[in-house]
């Protein structure tokens, strides 16, 4: 096909069909889960969810909590009972004689008025300092609730894209609706508290009056929830394309992926992505806004012809003799801070149910996330390495669609290095976190010592260095980045940064062990591949292990450091007795291995030394001559196509 000319536009989403996923039905299970849920099934999960918040708050600080809960509780008592002296104030005033001897017999009860007004106000801001303590501290403990189990869960678990999904929505929104849905709980108390209040103020006044103050403030409640429960929807169907949208965006802003997005001229291509699916969301939350607002009419319309009702029907009481007019007035007063009271308790339910649903999110990942964690050891912890064995494993991950590893028998022994080897694909870093306990087949073992890896835990992890192929740049000092979570050790970080070439990269620094490897920072620098493969490198020397796996370590190494990090990782293993476990695609690097498994579509094709693999005519020999040839061959031939 032949390639576009400079003057076409480049393909968009649209054109390549790369966004479709995001529009099918995989990506909605949540639509029908919706719309088989009621109102009223959501409503029912209320007091569970609201139980578990309080809960949450409870472990954050119970003195605010209780603080909070009693001072509203207070407050909104002490404002029925300042209403309450209103008709006191009424009453003095519109009673028989001169004015000022009327206002003089008022003055008493304006006075008590003022006082309670005065001391629940006081109470309030008790309340509000409370409250705004307590989500800071519940916000924090719900935080660490999330990163000590994801931290905790099965690396399997994070290539499960329904799990990184629900992890996605639980810390976009979902953690810190908790305390605003605690806040929101402590509401609803100290409102339903002072509707209490002023309701039994209007039984007083007249009983027709409640059940007219019920129907003039539902139409707006009802609508409200109606509000809410569209916007959540709208809201949980757009996750994966929001998730999607972060990523993108973070790669157009982010250093390490500039370069090349100029390089391949990627600008119009990522923009173009970016804004399908920001108009995606776009034209959805513009529709959600449109029907909110014809909800809300219809809400606001009926509620304000129930409230003329209800001043209609106070007009016909006073004129009938049924109420006197500073009960009248009174009642007006109670009737218009009743209706506020009312719209205020909907609005806090409605936070209620809102946050409900999206601290549904976070509870119910939280749940997930604890099916994912590692079962309680069964054994104790390791000893000293004698042998690793993979024993038949086969294990396959949560998307694929054909194992990555079907029935492989690997064994490596204390003071051995073994290599891994194999075309992309074929099965070798998979294997690498089987042996290095990150994974768990479906089929088969892994054993330390004979002992089962699923039966002693994450501790097998402790005596397992690993450098990772696809490591990580930890925004952390050089010193940091080498320890990780072990101890400082000066003599054992010195040999580390020999051992992996580090020395060089740290005397070329500012300063030195203690510069910050972040350029985000304004005291951090920034360091070439090649020097951050270097740091991964060390950390695998630093960590005190009896299993080292080196999974690519010199994948982005010159030439010199490549041979200087063969040459030192053999001796290690000797001098240590620690086992190796090398995967390279440098096939003159293994040479030296005490044993070399081919893999091939996630089985072990052969095995063996090298010169015993050599004179096989089998796969290992082919890819050793296939890359011996490019160095000596003057003139190669070009590789066929597979």
């Amino acid at each position: 096909m032949a390639a576009p000319s400079p003057t076409e536009p480049e393909p968009t989403a649209s054109d390549t069909g790369e966004n479709e996923d995001l529009t099918a039905p995989k990506w909605r299970y949540f639509d029908d889960e919706l719309a088989r849920t009621t109102l009223w099934t959501k409503l029912t999960r209320m007091p569970t969810l609201t139980a578990a918040a309080v809960g949450w708050a409870w472990r954050a600080n119970r003195r605010d909590l209780l603080t909070a809960l009693i001072a509203s509780s207070v407050a909104a008592v002490l404002s029925a009972v300042s209403l309450a002296w209103v008709t006191r104030v009424l009453d003095a005033l519109f009673s028989e004689g001169a004015l000022p001897a009327r206002v003089e017999a008022a003055l008493p009860a304006v006075a008590v008025v003022a006082a309670v007004a005065t001391l629940a106000g006081t109470i309030r801001l008790v309340s509000d300092l409370a409250l705004a303590r307590l989500g800071t501290q519940t916000e924090r403990i719900v935080e660490l609730e999330l990163f000590d189990l994801t931290t905790r869960a099965n690396l399997v678990a994070f290539d499960d894209e329904e799990w990184a999904d629900a992890m996605y929505r639980s810390r976009d929104r979902g953690l810190y609706e908790v305390p605003r849905m605690v806040t929101a709980c402590l509401e609803v108390l100290s409102g339903s508290v002072g509707l209490l209040s002023l309701a039994g103020v209007l039984a007083v006044l007249h009983p027709l009056l409640l059940p007219l103050l019920l129907v003039s403030v539902v139409p707006a409640g009802w609508a409200a929830m109606r509000a809410a429960r569209m916007e959540y929807e709208a809201q949980r169907h757009l996750s994966t394309g929001r998730r999607r949208r972060w990523i993108l965006g973070d790669r157009m802003a982010s250093r390490d992926s500039a370069a090349e997005l100029r390089s391949y001229t990627m600008r119009d291509s990522l923009m173009a992505d970016y804004a399908s699916l920001a108009d995606r969301e776009r034209a959805t939350m513009l529709a959600v806004a449109w029907r909110q607002t014809r909800v809300r009419a219809l809400g606001g319309v009926v509620g304000g012809a129930a409230t003329a009702l209800t001043y209609a029907v106070l007009g016909v009481l006073l004129v009938v003799g049924a109420m006197p007019l500073a009960a009248v007035g009174t009642a007006v007063l109670a009737l218009q801070r009743a209706q506020g009271g009312m719209q205020q308790l909907l609005y806090s339910l409605n936070r209620v149910y809102e946050s409900g649903l999206y601290f549904a999110d976070f509870t119910e990942f939280c749940d997930k996330a604890r099916t994912a964690l590692p079962p309680v050891p069964a054994a104790p912890p390791p000893g000293r390495l004698e042998r690793v064995e993979v024993r038949d494993a086969t294990f396959t991950y949560p998307t694929g669609e054909r194992p990555a590893l079907e029935e492989v028998t690997v064994h490596v022994a204390a003071g051995e290095t073994v290599a891994l080897v194999g075309e992309n694909g074929s099965g070798k870093s998979t294997l690498a976190r089987l042996l290095g306990g990150l994974y768990h087949p479906q089929a088969g073992t892994v054993g330390w010592n004979g002992v089962d890896y699923a039966r002693i835990g994450p501790a097998v992890c402790d005596r397992i260095s690993v450098i990772i192929q696809d490591h990580t740049r930890w925004p952390m000092t050089a010193r940091r980045n080498i320890t990780m979570a072990q101890s400082r050790d000066e003599a054992r970080l010195a040999e580390a940064a020999r051992l992996s070439g580090t020395d060089e990269v740290v005397a070329a620094l500012p300063r030195g062990w203690d510069t910050l490897l972040d350029t985000t920072f304004a005291s951090g620098v920034n360091l070439s591949g090649g020097q951050w493969q270097r740091i991964a490198d060390g950390r695998g020397f630093y960590r005190v292990a009896d299993l080292l796996i080196a999974d690519e370590p010199t994948s982005a190494l010159d030439a010199r450091a490549e041979a200087r990090f063969f040459s030192t990782i053999h001796g290690h293993a000797r001098r240590t007795g620690a086992a190796v476990v090398l995967i390279t695609h440098r096939m003159a690097s293994v040479r030296m291995a005490d044993r070399v498994y081919v893999l091939d579509r996630g089985r072990v094709i052969e095995h063996g030394t090298h010169d015993e693999l050599m004179r096989q005519d089998g796969r290992y020999r082919e890819l050793y001559t296939l890359q011996a040839d490019a160095y000596t061959d003057p003139d190669p031939e070009p590789v066929p196509d597979p």
